[in-house]
């Protein structure tokens, strides 16, 4: 503890004003030497060579995925262990878990996830996308055979109704052969799953294709489907796909003077090229709205999004106590958690940072 107020302390620089907005937030500051930006760089490089060489069956993944057949794969009685820290996190999702209930294995780990995004990429603005998130529940979303499942990223089934995604109701399974997967952010307050990425849509899988592509078919198919984004007797939920930008400085600064219809949580940051992997990866990088002056190093608009909360400093020591340094790919746990994945920060969340913000001043 000694070491870490004495590194913290270091960071600090005497100005005329104390704690100068124009000077570096000194825990960022801190942050980021203490985590050089080679490391997450460096990361960033290897996983963009490893995909070119991995030569995975998506088509068999996905089918497995949408018909819930895993014959051949692991046993059963592997599944039927129940891990307690499982059984923890379907708890902290607001679930209600049975004891003598199998715990899911096959549709846990299957997101692709997001790490906070320290080093600001060289090629941010020609090679990178920006997606506005919501608040809200993150959601792998599965239609076939008639049938609409969301599972939670620990990979249990919350939900199952008709929609009006391929697959997605009993009127356009097309007897079994068309079967979408998406990945969703779930909110319901607003009875809306927002689209996030597409790894399958009517029976063609696009995990192995790049984020530009994913970011374009994904547009134009929903554009395809009539009613997806209206509540209806066959949708009982919206399905809206999120909009991506490029990450010009303009473009950064207009979307966070925007008035959204929804709760922003925060922002995504893709790799054009990354090719949709399950796990925890450094070609897609997190921010709240409000590091985006410190982290980015740009002006921006004077606006709710960008003001700092009450919680902002505890969340930062989060950060700097909790992230690891790895110099290696690391495949997603496999208890549904992933290293630093802040996609989703639910109300509660935001008022217990506040009361330890409160109990800590």
């Amino acid at each position: 503890m000694d070491a870490l107020t004495q590194a913290l302390s270091s960071s600090f620089s005497v100005s005329g004003e104390a704690n100068s907005t124009s000077a570096p937030h000194p825990r960022l500051a801190q942050y980021k030497s203490k985590y050089s930006a080679l490391e997450q760089s460096e990361r960033r490089r290897r996983f963009l060579e490893q995909q070119k060489e991995k030569r995975l069956n998506y088509v068999n993944h996905a089918r497995r995925l949408a018909d819930g057949d895993w014959t051949g794969g692991d046993s059963d009685e592997e599944e039927e262990k129940a891990p307690k820290n499982q059984q923890d996190e379907a708890e902290d999702e607001g679930m209600e878990v049975e004891q003598r209930k199998k715990l899911p294995k096959h549709y846990a780990n299957q997101l692709m996830l997001s790490e906070w995004l320290v080093d600001v990429p060289a090629d941010l603005s020609s090679d990178w996308f920006l997606v506005v998130c919501p608040v809200g529940k993150r959601s792998l979303i599965v239609a076939s055979k008639g049938s609409t499942a969301s599972y939670t990223k620990s990979g249990y089934c919350v939900n199952r109704f008709p929609s009006l995604l391929p697959g997605g109701n009993r009127h356009n399974s097309a007897m079994g052969k068309d079967y979408t997967i998406l990945d969703c952010i779930y909110s319901e307050v607003d009875r809306t799953y927002y689209i996030l990425d597409v790894m399958c849509w009517r029976g063609h899988p696009v995990y192995d294709c790049s984020t530009e592509f994913r970011f374009y078919w994904l547009q134009s198919k929903v554009e395809e489907v009539e009613g997806l984004s209206e509540i209806g007797k066959r949708n009982p939920f919206r399905f809206v796909s999120l909009s991506s930008i490029n990450c010009s400085t303009e473009s950064i600064q207009k979307a966070l003077a925007h008035d959204y219809s929804f709760s922003v949580d925060g922002l995504l940051f893709y790799h054009r090229e990354t090719h949709y992997t399950p796990g925890s990866t450094p070609l897609v990088g997190w921010l709240r709205p409000y590091m985006v002056a410190d982290i980015i190093g740009i002006d921006v608009p004077q606006c709710p999004l960008t003001t700092k909360p009450d919680y902002a400093s505890h969340q930062m020591q989060q950060i700097l106590e909790h992230k690891k340094t790895s110099t290696e790919v690391r495949p997603a746990e496999e208890n549904g958690r992933y290293e630093l994945e802040h996609l989703s920060t639910p109300e509660n969340q935001t008022k217990t940072n506040n009361q330890r913000e409160g109990m800590e001043s």
